[in-house]
């Protein structure tokens, strides 16, 4: 059953732990992110350099996070450092393969207008490539999101300063309410990031709904002879 009181006296620090989980996942969301965008951009002007980079990253991703956090503390103790580390490496694997999948997903007759129009390489990227490469851009930041969120709840093996909800999970097996607060809240966080990035992906690409829209009204109009012959 559920300690609904445990619950009331401990929402200041249900609250805290929750702030400490988001600021885990963000900060290694935007490290992981600039260091990945660096990558990506480098494998689609160097293409022999991206099955390097994605098989590094693959190889990092794979590595069991429990393991990952125990090697990297009697190199860098336990402190922030050591969680980030972990947390970025498993974001890179995510975010290389859509930025450059993004890029690639330009067509080709655009960039070739582009180039046509006197663009520079980086006007191009900066004004065609990336606007349009935007929705799988931010489709990997959704599923390195809710990655690096249940990976912080993991973070809690190196003690009561670390794990955000998930310290609760750790902090005393046996009592379920404890235990419930910390995997429902950390799977609401992760539920709340999803929905909170394709909002934004929607409203950083309305050319999308506009898309959708056209086909709804193409295929409305194409329907209704069949209807009214009916």
């Amino acid at each position: 059953m559920i300690d609904w009181a445990w619950i009331g006296d401990h929402l200041g620090a249900i609250g805290g732990r929750l702030l400490q989980h988001i600021e885990l996942a963000a900060i290694a969301l935007a490290v992981g992110f600039a260091i990945s965008f660096g990558l990506a951009i480098y494998s689609v002007r160097v293409r022999r350099a991206y099955p390097i980079v994605t098989g590094i990253a693959g190889v990092l991703f794979t590595i069991p996070s429990l393991a990952l956090f125990s090697a990297l503390v009697p190199v860098t103790g336990i402190n922030t450092l050591t969680v980030e580390i972990p947390l970025v490496l498993y974001t890179l694997v995510i975010y290389v393969r859509n930025i450059v999948s993004g890029i690639d997903s330009v067509p080709a007759e655009v960039v070739e207008a582009a180039d046509g129009m006197g663009y520079t390489q980086w006007d191009r990227l900066r004004r065609v490539e990336l606007p349009l490469a935007v929705p799988l851009m931010i489709a990997g930041l959704r599923l390195a999101s809710v990655s690096t969120i249940g990976l912080v709840t993991i973070s809690g093996v190196l003690g009561q300063a670390f794990g955000g909800l998930g310290f609760f999970i750790f902090e005393r097996p046996t009592f379920a309410t404890e235990i419930l607060v910390g995997a429902v809240g950390s799977i609401t966080l992760a539920l709340t990031a999803d929905l909170g990035f394709a909002a934004l992906q929607r409203r950083l690409t309305p050319w999308n709904r506009r898309e959708v829209g056209d086909e709804i009204a193409t295929s409305g109009r194409s329907a209704a002879p069949g209807l009214t012959g009916m």
